[in-house]
C-alpha cells in the first residue's frame, strides 16, 4: 500500500488532486528515500525543491534537510575520503553506522569504509577488526557479509595488517564454499596481495589450484582473471612450477573459453622476465630445452586453433620465446612462428570485423618484434606482409602499413626492396572518398616517406600526387604533408602546403599553411649543400634564412589568444639563431684567408702571455662562436624543459639539436681555443644502433664522425691552421645535410597540461598595490589547479608542483634605514603534491624596506620519474611596505627634538660669526 500511494504521490508534479498537508506529503517523500530501488529514490529527491515550494515552513525545511542529510551522510563522506582522509570524527560517524539498523545507513558506511580504509593508514587499522567481527559474526546477513569482505583489500598499509586480513581471507575461502563466497573472497586476496607485495607467490599457487580443482566455471573464469592480473603487475614472482602448472591445465582444459584466458596469462607472462626463469638452469639441474617443453608444445598447437584468439596468443608466446631466447638454437621455433604469423595475417587481412581487426594488431605486433628480435627473419616478414597488402581489406590494409613503416623504421636496410611494391599499390588505392580510404592513402604514403631514406625520386611524387588530385580531400592532404615534414621530405611538403592555401577559411589557417611551406622551402635550400665548398654553402644558409625569416612572419600571425603557438615560435626562432651562428662560423673560418694574422702578432702574443694571440682577430671571434654555441644549447634546454605535454620522439629531437650546438662548441674548444685540455672521453662514440628513428640514426652518426675528425687533429696541428678551419665548416655541412625533422608536437599536441594560480590576498585592480605595514609579515596563500586536456598523463604525470616566489623592491620611499640583509629580499621555495589536481600552501614574507615591492609566483612540475619542467604560469603582484604607526610617530618626535637643538647651533655659529 505504502508503494503504491507513494507512486501516485509522485506521479504528479503537483503531487497528485489529493491535498495532503505538509506533514504526509514530507512522510511520502521520506518512504520513497527509504526505498530498495534507486530510480525511485531519485525521484524523491529531485521532489523536494517542489515540496520547498509549496510548505515554505522553517519546521519542514529544517525535516527535510535533516532526512536529506541522512541520506547522504555517510556516502558523501566516502566521497570525500580522498580530501579529509585523517578527520578522526568523520571516522567515528562511519563506525557509527556500521551498527546501524538502517540498511541505507549500513551499505553508504560500508561504501565509506572502504574508500576511507585505501587513504587512510590509521583508519584501516582501526577498522580492520570490527570489519572482521561482522564478517565472522553469524547475525551479518550473506549479502552484507558480501560487501565487507572487498573492504579488506585495501588493509596493505603495513606487513602486519596485511597478514591479519590475509589470514581471514584464507578462513572465508576453506569456510564458506559457495561460489559467490568463494568468487568475492579470491579476488580480495588477489587484489591485497598485489598491492602489499606479500605472499604474491602463496597467491598465485592458490589462485592455480582453484584453477586446476574447482569444477565450477565461473570459479575458474575469476581464477585465471586474477592470474592475469599478478603476471602483469608481478612477473618476477612466478617461477618455474607455476608456468607448468598453468601450461599442464591449458593442455588438459576441453573448454576454448577457458584456454583462451590461460593462453592469455602465459602471452603476458612470455613477454617479461618470466619467461627466461622458465627456460633458466636451476642449481643441480639441467636446463630444460625450448622445444621439448610444454610451454612449446602448448604454443604449437594453439598456432592453428579454429579460434582467432587462442591461434594469436599462442603465436605470441612463440614469438616471445624466439625473441627472448637469443642463446639458444631455435630454428624450428622461428618457423613455426613465421608460419602461424602468416596464417594468422592470411585469415584476418580478408576480415573487417572488430574481433579480426584485434587479433590482427597481435600478430602485426609480433612481426614488429620478430623483425627487431632476429633480423634474418625480417625479409620474409617484409615479403609477406607486401604479398597481402594487395587484396586486403582496407581497415587491415592500413594496420599492415603502420607494421611496415615500424620495421622499416627498425631496419632501413629494408626500405628500398618495398618502394616498388608501395609504388604500385598506391597507383591502384583510392577509387572512393571513404574514411577508410582517405586513412590508407595516408598509411601508405608514410611508409613510402619512411622507406624511401633520400629524396623522393620524381615518378613517386608524381604519384601521390596524382592520387591526391583525384580523390583525396583537403585533410588528408595536410596529413601527407605533415608525415612528409616529419620524414624530411621537405620539397614533397612544401607542394603539398602550397596547394592547400586556397582551400581554408580561416586566415589563421591560411597563415598556419603559408608559414609550414616557408619552413619546408627553407630546409629545401639546405639540401644544395656540398663539403669544400664553403661559398655555395654561406649561399644555401642565406637563402635558407630568408624564407625563414617569411615563415616566422606567418606563424606569428597565425597565433591567437587561446593557441599562442608559442612551442613552434621558439623553435623556429632556435633554428634561425643556429643556422646564423653556423653562417657566421664559416665566415670567421674564412677570415682565417681573408684576415691574416699581422707580423707583430707573435710579439703581441708574448707580450700578454697568451699563445693564441699569435692567430690575430680570429682567436677573439672563435672564443664568441663558442659562447655563441653554447647559448644556444642552453636555450634548445629551456624549450626542453617547457614542453611537459611533448612526446617523447618531439623531445628527443629538441635534444638532438641541442647536442649539435654542444658538439660545435666543443670542437671550436678542442682544436682551436684550449687543445690540451679537451677531453673526450664524456663525448664517446655513441651507438646509432638504438635510434629510434632515421633522423636521430643520420644525427648520431654525424657526430660520431665529427668527433673522431676532431680527435684525429686535436695536438697534431698548431692552431690556427686551415685544417682546423676546414674541419669545422665540414662539421657544420655534415649537419645542415641531414633533413631537419619536424616532430609530431610541432603539429599536433596529443595531451594538454596546464597550471592555474590563484594568489590572496589580491587587489581588485592588478594594477594596485597591496598595502602591508614594514613591520609585518605578509601571508601569501597560493592555491592552485591543474587542468588536462582530454587525455590526461598520456606521456607523463605531475607528481608535485613547485612554487618559487621572489619579490624585488621596485621604488623606495621615505630615508633609507640600516636594515638586516635577510630581511631585503625574499626568496621561497615550497614543494606540494596535488590532491585531486588542487593544491594550495602559504609563504611568509618580509618588506622591512619602504616603498614598492613586486612579488612573481612562479609554478614548475615534477614529473613521476624526479625531471623538473618549467611548465609555468608566472604570475605577479605588488605590495606597498608603509611605515607602522608606531616607529612613524618615534621618528616624528626625534625629529621635533632635533629641530631646536639644531637651531641653537645655527644661532652659535653665527655669533662666533
Amino acid at each position: 500500500m505504502a508503494s503504491n500511494s507513494t507512486k501516485s504521490f509522485l506521479a504528479d508534479a503537483g503531487y497528485g488532486e489529493q491535498e495532503l498537508d505538509a506533514n504526509s506529503a514530507l512522510m511520502e517523500l521520506d518512504k520513497g528515500l527509504r526505498s530498495g530501488k534507486l530510480g525511485e529514490q531519485c525521484e524523491a529527491v529531485v521532489r523536494f525543491p517542489r515540496l520547498f515550494q509549496k510548505y515554505p515552513f522553517p519546521i519542514l525545511i529544517n525535516s527535510a534537510f535533516l532526512k536529506l542529510a541522512d541520506v547522504f551522510r555517510v556516502g558523501m563522506l566516502g566521497s570525500l575520503a580522498s580530501i579529509i582522509p585523517e578527520r578522526k570524527n568523520a571516522h567515528h560517524s562511519i563506525r557509527q553506522s556500521l551498527d546501524s539498523h538502517d540498511n541505507v545507513e549500513v551499505e553508504a558506511a560500508v561504501f565509506a569504509a572502504a574508500n576511507f580504509s585505501a587513504q587512510s593508514k590509521d583508519f584501516a587499522i582501526g577498522i580492520c577488526n570490527k570489519i572482521s567481527e561482522m564478517i565472522q559474526g553469524l547475525a551479518t546477513p550473506v549479502d552484507l557479509k558480501l560487501k565487507l569482505i572487498p573492504i579488506l583489500q585495501h588493509m596493505h598499509h603495513d606487513a602486519i595488517l596485511a597478514s591479519s586480513a590475509r589470514q581471514l581471507l584464507q578462513q572465508l575461502v576453506t569456510s564458506y564454499p559457495s561460489t559467490k563466497m568463494v568468487i568475492v573472497s579470491l579476488h580480495t586476496f588477489t587484489l591485497l596481495a598485489a598491492s602489499s607485495l606479500v605472499d604474491t607467490p602463496k597467491q598465485i599457487q592458490l589462485l592455480l589450484q582453484y584453477l586446476k580443482n574447482d569444477p565450477r566455471k565461473a570459479v575458474k573464469r575469476l581464477a585465471i582473471q586474477d592470474l592475469k592480473l599478478l603476471a602483469s603487475k608481478t612477473p618476477h614472482t612466478w617461477n618455474r612450477e607455476n608456468i607448468q602448472a598453468l601450461c599442464e591445465c591449458a593442455l588438459q582444459i576441453p573448454y576454448d573459453s577457458l584456454k583462451l584466458g590461460m593462453l592469455s596469462v602465459l602471452s603476458t607472462l612470455s613477454g617479461t622476465i618470466a619467461i627466461k626463469h622458465y627456460f633458466s638452469m636451476a642449481p643441480g639441474n639441467v636446463s630444460s630445452s625450448p622445444r621439448s617443453s610444454d610451454l612449446v608444445k602448448l604454443a604449437q598447437e594453439c598456432c592453428y586453433h579454429n579460434n582467432r584468439g587462442i591461434a594469436a596468443h599462442g603465436v605470441r608466446v612463440l614469438t616471445n620465446i624466439t625473441v627472448s631466447c637469443q642463446d639458444k638454437d631455435l630454428l624450428a621455433l622461428e618457423q613455426d612462428a613465421v608460419f602461424g604469423l602468416e596464417s594468422l595475417l592470411v585469415l584476418c587481412s580478408q576480415d573487417d570485423s572488430p574481433g579480426a581487426q584485434a587479433t590482427l594488431k597481435i600478430a602485426l605486433n609480433c612481426m614488429v618484434k620478430l623483425a627487431k628480435g632476429r633480423p634474418h627473419l625480417s625479409q620474409s616478414v617484409v615479403e609477406t606482409l607486401l604479398t597481402q597488402l594487395h587484396g586486403a581489406q582496407d581497415a587491415a590494409r592500413i594496420l599492415m602499413c603502420h607494421c611496415l613503416a615500424a620495421i622499416a623504421m627498425q631496419l632501413p636496410v629494408l626500405g628500398d626492396g618495398m618502394l616498388g611494391d608501395l609504388t604500385e599499390l598506391y597507383k591502384v588505392i583510392g577509387r572512393s572518398a571513404t574514411d577508410k580510404q582517405q586513412e590508407l592513402l595516408v598509411s601508405l604514403a608514410t611508409v613510402i616517406f619512411v622507406a624511401s631514406q633520400k629524396a623522393l625520386s620524381a615518378e613517386i611524387k608524381a604519384v601521390i600526387k596524382q592520387q591526391l588530385e583525384s580523390v583525396s580531400n583537403g585533410w588528408t592532404v595536410y596529413r601527407i604533408a605533415r608525415q612528409a615534414s616529419r620524414m624530411g621530405n621537405h620539397d614533397m611538403a612544401r607542394e603539398l602546403y602550397q596547394s592547400l592555401l586556397t582551400q581554408v577559411a580561416s586566415e589563421h589557417f591560411y597563415f598556419w599553411l603559408n608559414s609550414l611551406k616557408e619552413f619546408s622551402h627553407a630546409e629545401q635550400c639546405l639540401t644544395g649543400l656540398q663539403e669544400e665548398n664553403y661559398s655555395s654553402a654561406l649561399s644555401c644558409i642565406a637563402e635558407s634564412l630568408k624564407f625563414y625569416h617569411k615563415g616566422i612572419a606567418s606563424l606569428t600571425a597565425a597565433s591567437t589568444p587561446l593557441n599562442p603557438l608559442s612551442f613552434q615560435c621558439e623553435f623556429v626562432k632556435l633554428r634561425i639563431d643556429l643556422l646564423q651562428a653556423f653562417s657566421q662560423l664559416i665566415c670567421t673560418c674564412n677570415s682565417l684567408k681573408t684576415s691574416p694574422p699581422p707580423a707583430i702578432a707573435t710579439t703581441i702574443a708574448m707580450t700578454l702571455g697568451n699563445d693564441l694571440q699569435r692567430c690575430g682577430r680570429i682567436s677573439n671571434q672563435m672564443k664568441h662562436s663558442m659562447e655563441e654555441f653554447r647559448s644556444l644549447a642552453s636555450r634548445y634546454g629551456d624549450l626542453y624543459q617547457a614542453s611537459f605535454d611533448a612526446d617523447s620522439a618531439t623531445l628527443r629531437n629538441v635534444e638532438l639539436q641541442q647536442q649539435s650546438c654542444l658538439l660545435i662548441s666543443h670542437a671550436i674548444e678542442a682544436l682551436i681555443l684550449d687543445p690540451e685540455s679537451a677531453s673526450f672521453q664524456e663525448y664517446g662514440s655513441t651507438a646509432a644502433a638504438h635510434a629510434d628513428s632515421e633522423y636521430e640514426r643520420r644525427m648520431m652518426s654525424v657526430y660520431n664522425h665529427v668527433l673522431e675528425e676532431v680527435e684525429s687533429l686535436n695536438r697534431k696541428y698548431t692552431p690556427v691552421s686551415y685544417m682546423h678551419t676546414a674541419c669545422l665548416c665540414n662539421a657544420i655541412i655534415a649537419l645542415l645535410k641531414v633533413p631537419l625533422s619536424f616532430q609530431r608536437y610541432f603539429f599536433q599536441k596529443l595531451q594538454s597540461t596546464s597550471i592555474k594560480l590563484a594568489l590572496s590576498p589580491s587587489p581588485r585592480n592588478p594594477a594596485e598595490p597591496i598595502a602591508v605595514q614594514n613591520n609585518q609579515q605578509l601571508a601569501l596563500k597560493v592555491e592552485g589547479v591543474v587542468q588536462h586536456g582530454s587525455k590526461p598523463g598520456l606521456f607523463r604525470k605531475i607528481q608535485s608542483v613547485c612554487l618559487n616566489v621572489s619579490s624585488t623592491l621596485q621604488s623606495k620611499s621615505g630615508q633609507d634605514y640600516k636594515i638586516p640583509i635577510d630581511n631585503m629580499t625574499n626568496e621561497m621555495e615550497q614543494r606540494v603534491e596535488p590532491h585531486n589536481d588542487y593544491f594550495s600552501t602559504q609563504f611568509l614574507l618580509n618588506f622591512a624596506i619602504l616603498g614598492t615591492h613586486n612579488i612573481t609566483v612562479e609554478s614548475s612540475v615534477k614529473d613521476a620519474n624526479g625531471i623538473v619542467w618549467k611548465t609555468g604560469p608566472r604570475t605577479t603582484i605588488f605590495v606597498k611596505s608603509l611605515e607602522d604607526p608606531y616607529s612613524q610617530q618615534i621618528r616624528l618626535q626625534q625629529q621635533q627634538a632635533q629641530q631646536p637643538l639644531q637651531q641653537q647651533q645655527q644661532r652659535n655659529a653665527y655669533t662666533r660669526f
